[in-house]
């Protein structure tokens, strides 16, 4: 630098300008805006501040001590300055708080200023520069630190890492947006373009879909159920083997029932000789005559039970009702196993009758139009969908085996399927016609609703 520069106060300001945009890093930033900002003004100490990263920089000091006695002070003096100035003011003991103004004697001399960065921008928060002198600040002196700190501010904000999504920039973008441009019509301004686009996209109509878990399943099958109570003996057909009506499916261990009907039998044939041997006496004993009618509905008594205990046993070989697929578990966790009557053991289903069966979630129960359009995508085979209608929805929800509660739907198939019964997969129902808004809003308002009660 030559004498004229260094004389003249203004080339000083345009020299420090140059070194700050040519400033490699904003660790060399922060040292010149403590060290080097004595080309303009002489002064003892100087302090780089950040609202959100608090001491930056100390004039004299390689590395600040953010914890000592001194840093943490004067954070609480700068914080107090960026709340009370927005414009570059010089400062004394005096303008500050009662706690800050007792120690300003022990580290700051007598006269300070205060610059302040213009604003916080999407890259920076607000902060300032504080220069402390022992000599009173000249009106000279501080037009041309505050001008040197707008133009280290700009080439500081330069450097830091940009936050394109940040609150500032887009409230910025945004009000760019819907400015009033001069000198057009309403139609035509931007702003009201836009607003009218951004309308018919949250206004468009698209359908209310929810996803449910689904499968194919028979839609009208024959349920086989244990006729009789008893243990199953023995399956004379293999899991979803194709069966013919009247071909047997599965037998009762017949040891009991057959027991139950012998002694049945024998019961009958006891009350039938006891009824004889009263009738031969009733020819000459009048007492025994009036036995005879008890008997004679004694045996009609064991008549019934013989009679019931030998169409348990015919009932203990179970057919087919009709042709078609027998579907159940594995045949060797139904023998020996003890059963109910009326305890359901196999499905009987014709290949082509397949329907889709869904269960929706109680957060997702949505009204359904009348033959609302479904869709299933299978896990085999995800590329493609099988079309339904639905045809039945539950009205009260029902526990599922992992402990949820759902409402069973049915579908019927738009065409044949081509599937095998019991193929998983999920299963997409179209409800009515809703604004775009409220298809993504729906969801999050119902989980606010029930987390707030309102």
């Amino acid at each position: 630098m030559d004498l004229a520069a260094a004389a003249n106060p203004l080339l000083q300001l345009i020299d420090l300008s140059r070194r700050a945009r040519l400033a490699g890093n904003a660790a060399e930033l922060a040292f010149m805006a403590v060290n080097d900002s004595r080309a303009l003004c002489p002064y003892r100490q100087a302090a780089l501040w950040f609202a959100d990263r608090g001491i930056e920089s100390l004039s004299g000091v390689v590395q600040p001590e953010t914890n000592a006695p001194y840093a943490q002070w004067l954070g609480r003096v700068c914080r107090f300055l960026g709340d009370q100035y927005a414009a570059p003011a010089v400062v004394e003991a005096m303008q500050l708080p009662a706690e800050l103004a007792g120690e300003w004697a022990e580290w700051l001399p007598p006269h300070a200023l205060w610059l302040p960065f213009k604003a916080a921008t999407e890259r920076g928060g607000p902060g300032g520069l504080l220069l402390a002198s022992d000599l009173p600040w000249s009106e000279q002196a501080v037009a041309l630190l505050a001008e040197w700190v707008a133009t280290w501010h700009h080439a500081w904000m330069a450097r830091m890492p940009s936050a394109p999504w940040s609150w500032p920039r887009l409230r910025q973008a945004v009000m760019g947006v819907f400015a009033p441009q001069a000198g057009l019509p309403f139609w035509k301004q931007k702003r009201v373009r836009l607003s009218a686009a951004v309308a018919a996209i949250i206004f468009f109509p698209v359908h209310l879909s929810i996803l449910a878990p689904g499968e194919l399943v028979p839609a009208n099958p024959a349920v086989i159920r244990a006729p009789v109570d008893g243990v199953v003996g023995l399956f004379h057909v293999q899991p979803n083997e194709p069966v013919k009506a009247g071909q047997p499916l599965f037998s009762f261990d017949e040891a009991a029932i057959e027991a139950r009907r012998d002694v049945a039998a024998q019961a009958l044939a006891t009350a039938q000789a006891e009824y004889r041997q009263y009738a031969q006496q009733a020819v000459a004993d009048p007492k025994a005559k009036t036995q005879l009618a008890t008997l004679l509905g004694r045996i009609e008594e064991k008549r019934a039970e013989a009679e019931y205990a030998k169409d348990q046993s015919e009932r203990a070989r179970v057919t087919a009702p009709q042709d078609g697929i027998a579907l159940f578990d594995d045949p060797s966790e139904w023998i020996g196993k003890p059963v109910q009557t009326g305890e359901r053991i196999m499905r009987i289903a014709s290949p082509g009758d397949v329907e889709v069966e869904a269960w929706v979630p109680i957060g997702d129960a949505i009204t359904l139009p009348d033959q609302a359009e479904a869709s299933l995508y299978l896990a085999a085979s995800p590329l493609s969908s099988l079309d339904a209608r639905v045809r039945y929805a539950a009205h009260d929800a029902v526990l599922r085996p992992e402990g949820t509660y759902a409402y069973r739907l049915r579908a019927r198939l738009d065409a044949p399927a081509g599937q095998r019964i019991g193929l998983k997969g999920t299963v997409k129902i179209k409800g009515a016609w809703v604004p775009l808004i409220y298809w993504v809003l729906r969801r999050p308002l119902a989980t606010i609703r029930q987390a707030v009660g309102v």
